[in-house]
């Protein structure tokens, strides 16, 4: 059984798309499990503000149609900052896609949402550790059950739930609390969740484009105007907000 020394949040998003710079949530569900082991649901349609695409809906079933009238994330952004003040978060592929874009939207909405002293534990990395595979077959493999409903918020954030303490029976080495479980699993340094700049050695770098693998630090210094152009384009807000972070310390020095 996972020994908890706080809540912790699993969080499944359905949304227009993949890309966190411009597409939107569609559906959250929260799945929070408290420290004496109960548990508590919060799954909420979002009005997304844009058409969602036909290949979005084929896949989770939700249709423009179906969110005209509900909430939009705007709305609601408060209510799940408090569900969700607290816990550490969890989820499948979760610090990759469902965090970022989460992150994306409290951005949009002007909502501060700290990420700091929470445990971030994407069950999908232990799955990747132990045993390559999607969320429909970590559920057969590990809990002996077909996904019923997959790709709704709400059933993919239960199941993924599910995976994990089957994870904690099968691997013993795991330990049942979330800092021996990344012990073993390994701890993203995350810079901006869109992963535009990854840590390497303590330092900041590039991990796209021509500045690949070098210092952001280094490259803002020597092209500044490098910096004005990742803020006029199509990057994610939190991208932004980070590399305003290092180009404002970079300049400092600089100065």
């Amino acid at each position: 059984m996972l020994q908890l020394k706080k809540p912790l949040a699993f969080i499944d998003l359905e949304t227009t798309g993949t890309n966190p710079g411009i597409d939107r949530i569609v559906e959250i569900a929260i799945v929070k499990i408290l420290t004496d082991g109960s548990r508590t649901v919060k799954r909420k349609l979002i009005n997304p503000g844009i058409p969602i695409p036909k290949g979005a809906s084929d896949i989770h079933g939700i249709t423009d149609e179906i969110v005209k009238d509900v909430p939009a994330f705007k709305q609601v952004a408060q209510e799940l900052k408090q569900v969700l003040d607290g816990c550490d978060i969890a989820g499948y592929n979760s610090n990759r896609f469902d965090i970022p874009l989460l992150m994306e939207e409290f951005l949009r909405a002007g909502v501060d949402f700290d990420m700091k002293n929470r445990k971030l534990l994407d069950v999908q990395n232990i799955f990747h550790k132990m045993e390559p595979r999607t969320l429909g077959a970590a559920y057969k493999f590990y809990c002996n059950k077909t996904l019923e409903g997959a790709h709704g918020a709400e059933a993919d954030a239960a199941a993924t739930h599910e995976v994990l303490e089957a994870q904690l029976v099968k691997y013993p080495e795991l330990g049942n609390n979330i800092d021996s479980i990344l012990k073993v699993i390994g701890e993203d340094q995350v810079v901006d969740f869109a992963r535009r700049f990854v840590m390497e050695n303590g330092t900041e770098v590039f991990n796209f484009g021509k500045f690949k693998g070098r210092p952001v630090a280094d490259v803002l210094r020597a092209e500044p105007q490098y910096y004005d152009w990742m803020m006029k384009g199509d990057f994610p807000q939190h991208t932004k907000q980070k590399l305003t972070e290092i180009y404002t310390r970079t300049m400092l020095k600089k100065g």
